[in-house]
């Protein structure tokens, strides 16, 4: 099974995803903010990151996304993208246009079958 870093401010989302995917086997680390994320992949190297966007600043996650994908030991590591972000007043300031290092997308409220299902599909990708 994978290392997954989730990163997310929301502890109420953070504690079901743990539960979630801890079920299916997984090893699931925390971390509250974009910026305690970066720390927490560069000392843990997890396989796969589910990312909140909207943390700290509207595009936190999306920040974080560039910058781990800069860092060489986690260039191999999955990002998928969690948010609501679409469904609030920021949605306009989401970027369409650029590259974003992100492999999945999934909006919250996440149904768990397909939060497992998918972590499944990048699980099996092995850090190269």
């Amino acid at each position: 099974m994978c290392k997954i870093l989730v990163v997310d401010d929301d502890p109420d989302f953070v504690e079901i995803t743990r539960m979630v995917l801890q079920k299916e086997g997984h090893t699931v680390i925390t971390a509250p903010s974009g910026d305690k994320g970066l720390e927490v992949a560069q000392r843990e190297l997890p396989e796969i990151v589910l990312l909140d966007v909207m943390m700290d600043t509207v595009l936190d996650g999306l920040h974080v996304s560039h910058e781990l994908h800069k860092v060489p030991d986690l260039q191999a590591t999955r990002v998928i993208m969690v948010t609501s972000i679409m469904d609030t007043d920021n949605a306009a300031l989401f970027p369409t246009d650029e590259y974003l290092p992100v492999d999945a997308w999934l909006t919250k409220p996440i149904d768990p079958q397909k939060l497992i299902k998918t972590v499944n599909q990048y699980c099996t990708h092995k850090r190269v």
